[in-house]
């Protein structure tokens, strides 16, 4: 399928979720329009009601494409990677290789990130009064955790190449650099994590990861 209309994004700078879906979309070459969304903007404009018409959920990123609204990061990458031919494949193209990437990407959209997005930061703080400090430990810990399974499975196996699966840019890598930017934000040591430092070096060299970059975009302050 070939883009028939303009994709719109519903977008903020700093969310690792939207992070993912701006690499993929300009990795595959689409074009898009961006509608930010602020997360902390008078409590949070993905709690308007205008906004809740287009995700139940309150969260973003939201891909609408036509007459079709598609949620939750990973299954829009897929969506794009499977509805427009693009520029080049977001998944491997054998069975096993897709198994990998997919497993590596979960590691961090389901296992990493969840515990660490603002909703989360803002429940332990509203209900329970964790100090800054304390929180910003948590966030560390969990990526930390994280972190040191990704590296052992890039580490220990054959296919991890110039890129997390191979030698070209996967689902994996889309969701390994947003997440090395929030570590970096979060004052994690990266030292101990040389595969994944040197895969986050090679993936923002490309332009695609490079102009995706939450200080690029246009409601970046």
């Amino acid at each position: 399928m070939s883009a028939h209309e303009i994709l719109r994004l519903y977008d903020y700078w700093r969310s690792s979720a939207c992070y993912r879906v701006r690499i993929a979309l300009n990795l595959k070459g689409l074009p898009y329009e961006s509608r930010p969304i602020h997360l902390l903007k008078d409590g949070g404009e993905q709690h308007s009601a205008a906004y809740r018409e287009v995700n139940p959920q309150e969260a973003v990123p939201t891909l609408v494409d036509g007459a079709r609204a598609i949620r939750q990061s990973l299954a829009i990458i897929e969506y794009l990677d499977e509805a427009y031919d693009g520029e080049m494949k977001l998944l491997p193209a054998n069975a096993r290789g897709r198994a990998r990437a997919r497993g590596l990407a979960m590691l961090v959209a389901c296992d990493i990130h969840p515990l660490n997005n603002l909703r989360v930061m803002q429940f332990l703080e509203r209900e329970w009064g964790t100090p800054q400090a304390q929180r910003e430990r948590w966030t560390r810990h969990w990526m930390e955790e994280g972190f040191r399974a990704f590296e052992a499975l890039l580490a220990d196996h054959p296919s991890t190449g110039a890129y997390c699966e191979g030698d070209a840019p996967t689902l994996a890598d889309i969701c390994l650099i947003p997440q090395v930017y929030s570590a970096n934000r979060s004052g994690v040591d990266m030292a101990p994590f040389p595969i994944i430092r040197r895969i986050n070096e090679q993936c923002l060299a490309l332009p695609a990861f490079d102009a995706a970059r939450p200080e690029r975009q246009p409601d970046a302050p």
